[in-house]
């Protein structure tokens, strides 16, 4: 069985490996992107806009669906243009990754900011009904909301979080008491929201740019 799934053309990991939160038994958490053959598109039955696998924790998408994704600011795909681990890249991932910075605008604040408060909704929702706090996902939480702020000052999105390891820890294994998480949760809204005032990104991705790599990608992929 080959590692990737056919005609995949950037293959990464992410998840706490990238973050620098790993431990001993972390599993590597791998994304990709593949770029189905164009002539597939010209019949009734289309490529699959994703695949699972071949390996656990494994999930790939067509590149016109991650990149209608990463033009929406999702956290997640955005992640894989970033991670600095990366297992197979084409020419064409390397074309997707020249663009990268196509898919940022000012949208993030939102995008950002609405996952975090999610899980935090979800961590609370937990807590008043079983006593339990799920300090992964608080863990989580906050690193999202870092890494928003991050990339709405610099334009990179911020995967390795090592200078903050131990405090994020101590949230995931529950030596940080609720209180504590909260007021740093807000402590970093706060940052978030700065952040986007002061932002120099704009206020929409450049789509120009985006549809021109699906151009070439399409064309290259006619055989």
């Amino acid at each position: 069985m080959p590692d990737f799934p056919a005609h995949t053309i950037l293959a990464v990991v992410v998840g706490s490996r990238a973050y620098g939160l790993e431990g001993p038994a972390s599993d590597h958490d791998r994304r990709g992107v593949y770029a189905a053959p164009t002539r597939d598109f010209w019949q009734l039955d289309k490529p699959p806009t994703h695949l699972d696998g071949p390996r656990d924790e494994q999930f790939t998408w067509e590149i016109e669906r991650f990149c209608t994704l990463a033009l929406q600011a999702n956290p997640t795909v955005l992640e894989v243009l970033w991670s600095p681990l990366t297992e197979q890249i084409t020419t064409d991932g390397q074309a997707l990754l020249r663009v990268r910075t196509a898919f940022l605008s000012r949208h993030l604040a939102h995008t950002y900011g609405a996952y975090a408060r999610d899980q935090l909704k979800r961590v609370a929702a937990r807590r008043e009904h079983t006593g339990e706090t799920n300090g992964k996902q608080a863990m989580h939480m906050l690193r999202l909301l870092m890494a928003g702020a991050h990339v709405l000052r610099t334009g990179d999105v911020l995967l390795d979080v090592r200078a903050h390891r131990d405090r994020l820890l101590a949230v995931k294994t529950g030596g940080t008491d609720w209180p504590s998480v909260v007021s740093w949760s807000d402590d970093l809204f706060a940052d978030l929201d700065e952040a986007h005032r002061t932002t120099t990104l704009p206020a929409e991705p450049d789509r120009t740019s985006v549809n021109e790599l699906l151009h070439g990608v399409r064309e290259r992929n006619l055989t």
